[in-house]
C-alpha cells in the first residue's frame, strides 16, 4: 500500500532512508526539507504494517509563476530493492505531483533508472541549476512545454546542508 507519510512514521522513515543509502545524510536532508517547510509532499510504501518504502518531492523555486518540484530522495528497505516499490512509489508520486498542479519535476538521480518514468537530461537542456550539465540531472514535464523556455531554479538550502 502507498500512501501519504504521517508524522508517526517519521522514525520508520529515517531508518528506511538511512538503511537503503548505508549513511544518515539523506535521512538528515529529510529532516531539513521538513523543518523548513518545503516539502509538498512525502509518500510511504507500507506492507504489514510497515514503512518499507519513502519519496519526498520539495519545491522548487523558479523564475516563473508555475509549480516545479524536486523529486529527492527516493529510498526502499534493503532486502526489498529491486521488488517494484520504488517504482511503484514514483509513478504514484508524479501523479500526486500533477494533482499538487507541479509543472515539471526535476531528479538528481541514477541515469540508468529515472529514463523509465520519462525523466531524461535533454529535458532539462534549458534549466540553469546547480546540477546542470550532470547527466544525472534530468527532468519530466508534466505539462507540456514546462521545460521548452530557459529558466533558472534554485533548490531549498536543505539540499546544500
Amino acid at each position: 500500500m502507498i500512501r501519504f507519510a504521517r508524522a508517526l512514521d517519521r522514525p520508520a522513515i529515517a531508518d528506511v532512508v538511512e538503511a537503503a543509502f548505508g549513511q544518515a545524510d539523506e535521512a538528515r536532508l529529510v529532516e531539513r526539507l521538513r523543518d523548513a517547510g518545503d516539502v509538498l509532499f512525502e509518500l510511504v510504501a507500507e506492507e504489514a504494517g510497515a514503512v518499507t518504502g519513502h519519496v519526498l518531492f520539495s519545491r522548487l523555486w523558479v523564475d516563473r509563476a508555475e509549480l516545479f518540484a524536486a523529486l529527492a530522495p527516493l529510498a526502499v528497505r534493503p532486502g526489498l530493492q529491486r521488488g517494484g516499490v520504488g517504482s511503484d512509489l514514483v509513478r504514484r508520486g508524479l501523479e500526486q505531483a500533477r494533482e499538487f498542479g507541479a509543472h515539471g519535476v526535476l531528479v538528481l538521480g541514477h541515469p540508468a533508472y529515472y529514463p523509465r518514468f520519462g525523466f531524461a537530461a535533454e529535458t532539462t537542456a534549458h534549466v540553469r541549476a546547480p546540477y546542470s550539465g550532470s547527466p544525472s540531472f534530468m527532468g519530466l514535464a508534466l505539462e507540456p512545454g514546462a521545460f521548452d523556455a530557459p529558466m533558472h531554479v534554485a533548490y531549498p538550502d536543505a539540499f546544500s546542508g
